[in-house]
Protein backbone atom coordinates (compact mmCIF):
# COMPACT_ATOMS: atom_id res chain seq x y z
CA UNK A 1 0.00 0.00 0.00
CA UNK A 2 1.16 3.48 -0.81
CA UNK A 3 0.01 6.12 1.63
CA UNK A 4 1.14 8.98 3.82
CA UNK A 5 0.92 9.97 7.49
CA UNK A 6 -2.29 11.64 8.61
CA UNK A 7 -4.38 10.17 5.79
CA UNK A 8 -7.71 8.85 7.13
CA UNK A 9 -8.37 6.89 3.92
CA UNK A 10 -4.97 5.26 4.39
CA UNK A 11 -5.97 4.24 7.92
CA UNK A 12 -9.17 2.65 6.58
CA UNK A 13 -7.33 0.88 3.77
CA UNK A 14 -4.65 -0.39 6.15
CA UNK A 15 -7.32 -2.02 8.33
CA UNK A 16 -8.84 -3.89 5.38
CA UNK A 17 -5.48 -4.91 3.91
CA UNK A 18 -4.16 -6.07 7.28
CA UNK A 19 -7.28 -8.13 7.94
CA UNK A 20 -7.24 -9.81 4.51
CA UNK A 21 -3.48 -10.46 4.35
CA UNK A 22 -3.47 -11.85 7.89
CA UNK A 23 -6.33 -14.23 7.08
CA UNK A 24 -4.63 -15.37 3.86
CA UNK A 25 -1.07 -15.46 5.20
CA UNK A 26 0.03 -13.00 2.52
CA UNK A 27 2.81 -10.43 2.81
CA UNK A 28 1.94 -6.75 3.14
CA UNK A 29 4.22 -3.72 2.83
CA UNK A 30 3.39 -0.06 3.28
CA UNK A 31 5.35 2.80 1.71
CA UNK A 32 5.09 6.50 2.50
CA UNK A 33 4.83 8.51 -0.74
CA UNK A 34 6.17 11.60 1.01
CA UNK A 35 9.52 9.83 1.39
CA UNK A 36 9.93 9.05 -2.32
CA UNK A 37 9.67 11.89 -4.88
CA UNK A 38 8.83 9.55 -7.76
CA UNK A 39 6.06 7.75 -5.85
CA UNK A 40 4.72 11.13 -4.76
CA UNK A 41 4.69 12.40 -8.33
CA UNK A 42 2.90 9.30 -9.59
CA UNK A 43 0.41 8.63 -6.80
CA UNK A 44 -0.06 11.64 -4.48
CA UNK A 45 -3.57 12.36 -5.76
CA UNK A 46 -4.69 8.72 -5.51
CA UNK A 47 -3.56 7.61 -2.07
CA UNK A 48 -4.04 5.19 -0.63
CA UNK A 49 -3.02 3.06 -3.56
CA UNK A 50 -3.08 -0.72 -3.33
CA UNK A 51 -0.55 -2.58 -5.46
CA UNK A 52 -0.52 -6.32 -6.04
CA UNK A 53 2.71 -7.72 -7.44
CA UNK A 54 3.76 -4.18 -8.37
CA UNK A 55 0.60 -3.40 -10.35
CA UNK A 56 -2.05 -0.93 -9.24
CA UNK A 57 -5.13 -2.71 -7.92
CA UNK A 58 -7.17 0.01 -6.15
CA UNK A 59 -6.96 3.59 -5.00
CA UNK A 60 -8.80 5.74 -2.43
CA UNK A 61 -10.83 2.83 -1.04
CA UNK A 62 -10.09 -0.88 -0.73
CA UNK A 63 -12.91 -3.28 -1.54
CA UNK A 64 -12.34 -6.26 0.75
CA UNK A 65 -13.99 -8.84 -1.51
CA UNK A 66 -12.12 -7.59 -4.57
CA UNK A 67 -8.79 -7.64 -2.72
CA UNK A 68 -9.41 -11.15 -1.38
CA UNK A 69 -10.33 -12.38 -4.88
CA UNK A 70 -7.21 -10.83 -6.39
CA UNK A 71 -4.98 -12.43 -3.76
CA UNK A 72 -6.58 -15.88 -4.02
CA UNK A 73 -7.14 -15.94 -7.78
CA UNK A 74 -10.90 -16.35 -7.34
Amino acid sequence: MLGKPGCHLCDDAREVITRVTTELGAAFEERDVTQDPELYRLYAEQIPVTLIDGRQHDFWRVDERRLRAALTGR
